[in-house]
């Protein structure tokens, strides 16, 4: 892998920022859609894009006449559960109770969530000391950010609860959706992507029209925020990704975890006048302390 240059850090700087206006997006397009709607428009949106791209560079979808190609749509069907279907919904449903920022901060929850997954289930990725250290204080960041305490003594709503349990839940999904993709069979990304998308979109699309219908009387808000959901954090989002992969490598990636909190805040504050409560700021804090403690060398690695 080469050195990053300024072009590939302005590439990670903005995919950070797309993945961080994602929750304003969502709680625009929450104005006329259902949260299982949402998430069956972006990745059906996503899934045309993304397949376009990948024929047209000759990648084309994952074959089915190898073991290692129905292997590979198997992975794709775990990507498309786990990467897309059930967190996109789990999101959209969260944070019609919650703010975009408290969203963004539980995205923070995904690398953390990777190190224990991948100790028993990653070949040669196992607990060290440190890793073990990093997650047992972002963890503490997580308490703080569910807030027991107020669920114990009944404060906020028992929907405000589970709405935020819910963020977390997807946060744990997107965990496991690394995994899987950590795992899948060697071959183009873009083909892997284009078919985890499609097979999210057959079981998006009917989930939203039984349980949610056709929609109606959308305003533009709504509709801006949707088109921005498919074609940025989704599909343009992808590309960034592969190519960064690509030139930089995935620990290089790995730092936009550190940016997506952060812009779902500012972003949540300065377009929705949302309010950032200290327990968030707190909780965001610890979350980032562990991660920095694990995933990054501190002198002699353990």
């Amino acid at each position: 892998m080469q050195k990053p240059s300024l072009l590939i850090w302005i590439m990670l700087l903005s995919l950070g920022m797309i993945w961080g206006a994602s929750f304003l997006g969502i709680s625009l397009a929450l104005d006329s859609f259902g949260p299982i709607t949402i998430a069956a428009i972006r990745v059906s949106m996503a899934a045309v894009i993304i397949l376009i791209i990948s024929v047209a560079l000759g990648y084309g979808l994952p074959s089915f006449q190898t073991a290692d190609g129905r292997r590979t749509w198997l992975h794709c069907l775990g990507m498309a559960l786990f990467s897309n279907a059930i967190p996109f919904a789990l999101l959209g449903w969260g944070q019609l109770n919650v703010s975009s920022g408290f969203a963004g901060i539980s995205m923070a929850v995904v690398p953390l969530l990777v190190l224990p997954l991948s100790h028993f289930l990653v070949p040669g990725a196992l607990m060290t000391r440190k890793k073990l250290l990093g997650f047992l204080v972002g963890f503490t960041g997580v308490v703080v950010l569910i807030g027991p305490a107020q669920i114990l003594q009944g404060g906020g709503s028992n929907i405000e609860n589970l709405a935020r349990m819910a963020c977390v839940a997807a946060s744990l999904c997107y965990a496991i959706g690394s995994i899987i993709t950590r795992l899948t069979p060697q071959g183009p990304v873009l083909a892997f992507s284009a078919a985890a998308l499609i097979l999210a979109a057959i079981m998006l699309v009917p989930a939203a029209l039984i349980f949610e219908g056709l929609p109606s009387d959308i305003s533009l808000q709504s509709l801006g925020g949707v088109l921005y959901l498919g074609i940025f954090p989704t599909a343009l989002a992808t590309i960034l990704l592969v190519h960064i992969v690509k030139v930089a490598g995935p620990p290089f990636l790995s730092l936009v975890n550190y940016q997506v909190p952060i812009w779902a805040v500012l972003i949540g504050a300065l377009a929705l006048n949302e309010a950032v409560p200290s327990q968030a700021i707190y909780a965001l804090g610890l979350i980032l302390l562990g991660l920095a403690i694990s995933q990054f060398r501190f002198g002699r690695a353990q």
